[in-house]
């Protein structure tokens, strides 16, 4: 058995990790563009100026899309370059550009799934407060109606937001991504409201001014905790740390992020102890925040694991074994995260799943015969996608899946030092070169999945 009829099968990227043409017809700055030319914000002093040149060289990876016979590709908008300051004076370059590559992909019967807003804030807005300003919220949506209304006639799949834990956690609170600040609970707690709301009033936008019917996420990172044994007290305590949220763990805290969006709610567990710092919240707040939502996506790369103490009665974490498999990047490889993420998430929030990002950073090269083996890949994608089938299998209505990434790219504070992509990027030339797991998914995409054994 396969994936289910019509499940959709995609990659995913990002506008400032792939565009470049950073400084091209009428584009504004943002965060990054600022941030990663602060002396050691990023390694080796990377930027994102030209990254893949994915701004000049669309055609060639649609065509690339075509070949992998993908179904689906998942992109972001960067804001300042359709609104160069945020808000006001639109550019239309920037909105042509974007128009053009709805187009080409269309053209190539490859449906885009845009995301409205991955971490690129508009510098201006920043200026003003970012999403600490109180009209950050109204800012969003404004954007948000400009995309919908020059695309929505060809665009009917939307996410508003990507991992508001990482452009909140690492950007505000941690000082590791753009803008680089440190701020306290208060200022955070703040930030992550007016986030929220921004996403709500987003959707809001988009069923208003959509020009068909459409369908509309939320991309946030996924953290599953799995059961160390299938029993019903592992099970338990797994989701018990999944949903889990206190005042030390919050910014990463699903259920902090994804309990207002798909319950209307903030976490009991997490007020009780957040109380003290959270905003004032508006009467109709959680209102606009819980807009209804047609599809959950799931941004997953690893997972946690616990046991039930039966001496103790206490939930413990597992321990992993020495010499544990990880990825380049050092994220351990935990391929049974796509089973009980996915279980988990379906079971609380009962919406069909999107995988909207899964991969891995392997340290690629171009061979002697020219070509990019990574058959370390290939397997880390065989196991996480088949446990994924295994959860669709058993019930979950998982409805398709995205891999990260289409092509190697500037991965944020890391640079260049890390490769996601199926597809290699020679820096120098800009050269692209299919890896064998870009052959290797087109095979899986066209059959579906069939390919994959449940019993791995």
């Amino acid at each position: 058995m396969g994936f289910k009829e019509g499940f959709v099968w995609g990659t995913a990227t990002a506008s400032y990790q792939i565009e470049g043409g950073a400084f091209e017809d009428g584009k504004g700055l943002n965060v990054w563009d600022v941030c990663s030319k602060q002396p050691g914000f990023v390694k080796d002093g990377d930027h994102g100026d030209i990254a893949c040149d994915h701004y000049h060289r669309y055609k060639e990876d649609v065509a690339i899309m075509k070949k992998m016979n993908l179904k689906a590709y998942r992109f972001s908008i960067n804001w300042a370059r359709v609104i160069p300051n945020g808000i006001g004076k639109i550019n239309e370059k920037g909105l042509a550009y974007y128009s053009d590559l709805i187009d080409e992909l269309i053209k190539n019967d490859i449906e885009p799934y845009v995301t409205m807003f991955h971490w690129d804030y508009p510098d201006e807005l920043f200026k003003r407060g970012g999403w600490l300003n109180p009209d950050s919220p109204d800012w969003f949506a404004q954007y948000a109606k400009v995309l919908v209304e020059h695309f929505s006639d060809r665009v009917t799949h939307w996410m508003t937001l990507n991992e508001p834990q990482c452009f909140i956690g690492l950007g505000h609170k941690q000082g590791t991504h753009a803008p680089g600040l440190k701020l306290g609970d208060t200022y955070i707690l703040q930030a992550a409201h007016n986030t929220l709301l921004a996403h709500g009033k987003a959707v809001q936008v988009i069923r208003q001014y959509s020009k068909q019917p459409c369908e509309v996420g939320f991309a946030p990172i996924g953290g599953p905790t799995c059961p160390a044994a299938n029993n019903p007290k592992d099970i338990e305590a797994a989701k018990a740390v999944t949903f889990g949220c206190d005042k030390d763990n919050y910014i990463w805290a699903n259920s902090f992020w994804m309990d207002p969006v798909f319950l209307g709610q903030y976490p009991e567990d997490g007020m009780k102890e957040l109380e003290q710092w959270m905003p004032k919240i508006g009467s109709d707040d959680l209102k606009i925040i819980s807009q209804p939502l047609d599809f959950f996506g799931m941004n997953t790369y690893q997972g946690g694991t616990v046991r039930y103490n039966e001496e103790t009665k206490e939930t413990q974490w597992v321990k992993k074994i020495a010499g544990y498999p990880r990825t380049a990047i050092t994220w351990p490889v935990t391929p049974e995260a796509l089973y009980w993420g996915p279980k988990f998430f379906y079971e609380r929030y009962k919406l069909p799943i999107i995988m909207t990002e899964n991969g891995m950073s392997n340290i690629d090269r171009i061979f002697i015969d020219g070509q990019v083996h990574d058959p370390v890949r290939i397997d880390f994608l065989t196991r996480y996608l088949t446990q994924l089938k295994r959860a669709a299998t058993e019930g979950v209505d998982i409805k398709g899946y995205f891999q990260w990434s289409l092509l190697d790219n500037f991965e944020w504070g890391e640079g260049y030092n890390e490769r996601f992509g199926l597809v290699y990027i020679d820096y120098k030339t800009g050269e692209r070169i299919m890896k064998d797991s870009a052959y290797w998914y087109s095979d899986v995409v066209k059959s579906n999945g069939k390919n994959l054994s449940t019993e791995l």
